[in-house]
């Protein structure tokens, strides 16, 4: 393919990034995003590139909002009989441990459809009781009867025999449902989590797979998918196997950091991609954060996620007061539609763009390149209704709009610094020794003051910023992941692990000589999910010599303590079959003096900083060249993101545009 597309739906904009192999140019554009239907956005977007010879890679928010809005398929839950409650007793554990008025999540499937077929296995693989092929016939007449549309199935230790849920999979295929088999989403021991999975991958999976068949239809072309765990697969397995693609966008954005961060050798990172509805911020201490302990909506996941943490603070957030008369900032988002205030389309409520546009940190003639011009008015007027309910009257030289919009600023960022800590504070890590990566179409206006708060000494606002999870679906391998649960103890032979190892080696190299890649580009990654004997929950390490020192350095620094005269138990085999795609090549710009280019300044602006109102430089980011430095306060204009240096920082620019801004 010629012409290489990433695509990122996002809760106000969809991003494109475009890659001409050919002339290595590349392009980037955003639209409205159209929560009713989001494949009007892409498909609105792609008319403006060239049909002919384009590949395409998207990260889909579909099945996300699927599984959080509860608007997937119709689903039944089918077991071993005597199993039935599985999804409804769960876990005893509390998530909050001193709310007395605390409650768990729904199941995805009420009790009604959940059905039994008599079958047992044993944990051993050992086959204690056939599957009674007679109750099949019922169970799909009970199927069609409720009007189920997707069925899920989990059979008790089917990791270890899958012979009878495949066998029901097979017949309740060619009766017409929708099936997800947890031998083939989780063949991995706890029955919770592994039932709970591929429950939520039966839920969304008609739903993505008509989005999904719907854009195949309308392009024509090759499409590939971004799985959560930060790797590509082709659309067909996407459609099969959905619960990989539930957090396909932010996936797209740790890759995009680590990408752009390499060409300058950084390699230890922390992400921070605030966009319109939300802000996702990741820990990247070298290698990509994995984890099979996600939840969404309080739903476990058990398949390999980005370890990413979200916090419901975006440009779009919502500004308002609670009960209480305390100023609250988010979760509530006003979205694409109907947007902040100071987009013009309809919106009513203060967010956190129209607390930017009052403190004159945005100018409203170069958003999206001048393209949509903001509405300054609109957002003065929702900020000063804020302020008088607020009660705030002029001060400092601040109107009551100023004094609120700055308010609003500080709680989102208040929001953000929370959980910048959890990702690195609360899990053993020093914020100072990682560089901060911002990216979203937000996250310049506030990355350098987190960074302050923090005690991070550097920031990188890439030149691709507000498209850098699109980008990254183009800078992504394609991957193929693999479990098998074997409880071994950690004495096991390598030779014995490496022949355990090879069933899944095997499939991961077949199916990506499926997907064209010759048998030496394909790496092979063997994982090992070890604990401590008489420990419920595993850490992951590479298999290799010295594999169980890892482990015991692992727990040191993830728990505080190790000991290393207990030998671990293996748990989990995992392998990682990659499949490397090319990235896509940056521009690169002019180099330069020190001192900015004269037409790089815009003009001089009043700008409420958070010592107060004074005159501040705007750049045009466009035409800064290599080497320049620029000393804070100052603005930097993008046509899709503003960059925003506080009092007390210095930036530099680097031979891709990128922004390092030292605090």
């Amino acid at each position: 393919m010629s012409v290489r597309v990433g695509i990122d739906i996002g809760g106000t904009f969809t991003d494109f990034v475009v890659f001409d192999e050919a002339e290595g140019h590349l392009t980037t554009f955003k639209v409205f995003s159209t929560p009713d239907d989001p494949a009007r956005a892409v498909l609105e977007g792609l008319q403006q590139v060239p049909a002919a010879a384009r590949q395409i890679v998207h990260g889909s928010t579909v099945a996300t909002n699927a599984l959080l809005e509860r608007k997937g398929a119709r689903t039944a839950f089918v077991t071993t009989a005597g199993f039935r409650d599985l999804l409804h007793i769960g876990r005893q554990n509390r998530a909050e441990l001193y709310d007395l008025a605390a409650r768990r999540p729904e199941p995805l499937v009420p009790r009604t459809l959940c059905f039994e077929v008599p079958e047992r296995v044993g944990p051993d693989g050992s086959v204690l009781r056939p599957l009674d092929e007679t109750a099949i016939p019922p169970l799909i007449e009970a199927l069609r009867a409720a009007r189920v549309e997707s069925v899920a199935i989990c059979l008790l230790f089917s990791f270890a025999h899958p012979d009878h849920e495949q066998r029901l999979a097979r017949a309740l295929r060619e009766a017409g449902f929708v099936v997800a088999a947890s031998s083939d989403i989780l063949p991995a021991f706890r029955e919770y989590e592994r039932a709970s999975t591929t429950t939520a991958s039966a839920y969304v999976a008609p739903v993505l797979d008509r989005y999904l068949g719907r854009l195949e239809a309308a392009l024509g072309g090759a499409l590939r998918v971004m799985q959560s765990s930060g790797g590509l697969i082709h659309a067909r397995e996407a459609r099969a196997q959905a619960i990989r693609c539930v957090l396909s966008g932010p996936a797209g954005g740790l890759i995009g950091a680590r990408f752009v961060a390499g060409l300058s050798g950084t390699r230890h990172l922390i992400t921070f991609d605030m966009g319109g509805t939300s802000t996702d911020v990741a820990l990247v201490p070298d290698a990509l954060p994995l984890t099979t302990e996600g939840a969404i909506g309080g739903l476990p996941i058990g398949i390999p996620l980005l370890d990413i943490h979200t916090v419901g603070a975006g440009g779009g957030s919502i500004a308002r007061l609670d009960p209480g008369g305390a100023l609250r900032v988010g979760p509530e988002s006003a979205g694409a539609d109907p947007g902040p205030v100071c987009y013009g389309r309809g919106g009513a409520e203060p967010t956190v763009t129209d607390a930017h546009l009052v403190l004159g940190r945005l100018r409203p003639d170069a958003f999206l390149g001048g393209r949509h011009r903001l509405d300054a008015e609109a957002a003065e007027e929702a900020l000063t209704r804020l302020a008088r309910a607020l009660r705030l009257e002029p001060s400092a030289g601040l109107t009551p709009a100023q004094a609120a919009a700055r308010g609003v600023v500080a709680v989102a960022e208040a929001h953000m610094a929370r959980a910048l800590r959890v990702i690195s504070v609360e899990r053993g890590y020093d914020p100072r020794d990682f560089v901060l990566v911002s990216f979203g179409g937000a996250g310049g206006l506030h990355a350098a003051t987190l960074a302050q708060a923090l005690g991070i000494r550097r920031v990188l606002v890439p030149a691709q910023a507000s498209v850098l999870s699109a980008l990254g679906m183009l800078a992504a391998d394609v991957v193929r992941d693999y479990v098998r649960t074997v409880m071994l103890p950690g004495t096991t032979s390598p030779d014995e692990l490496r022949r355990r190892f090879r069933p899944l080696v095997r499939q991961g190299r077949e199916e990506l000589r499926a997907e064209g890649f010759a048998p030496n580009q394909i790496r092979i990654e063997r994982l090992l999910d070890a604990r401590y004997p008489g420990q419920s929950y595993e850490l992951t390490v590479p298999f290799g010599r010295g594999w169980t020192r890892a482990f015991h350095r692992l727990h040191r620094q993830r728990y505080g303590y190790a000991t290393p005269d207990l030998v671990p138990e293996i748990v989990n085999l995992r392998v990682r079959a990659i499949g490397p795609i090319t990235p896509p090549v940056l521009p690169e710009i002019e180099s330069g003096s020190t001192v900015p280019p004269p037409d790089a300044l815009l003009d001089t602006t009043p700008v409420v900083l958070e010592t107060g109102r004074t005159d501040v430089p705007f750049f045009d980011a466009t035409r800064l060249r290599t080497g320049n430095r620029l000393i804070g306060p100052a603005v930097l204009v993008r046509p899709d993101t503003t960059v925003y240096l506080p009092p007390e920082t210095t930036a530099y620019i680097d031979r891709y545009g990128h922004v390092w801004i030292e605090t």
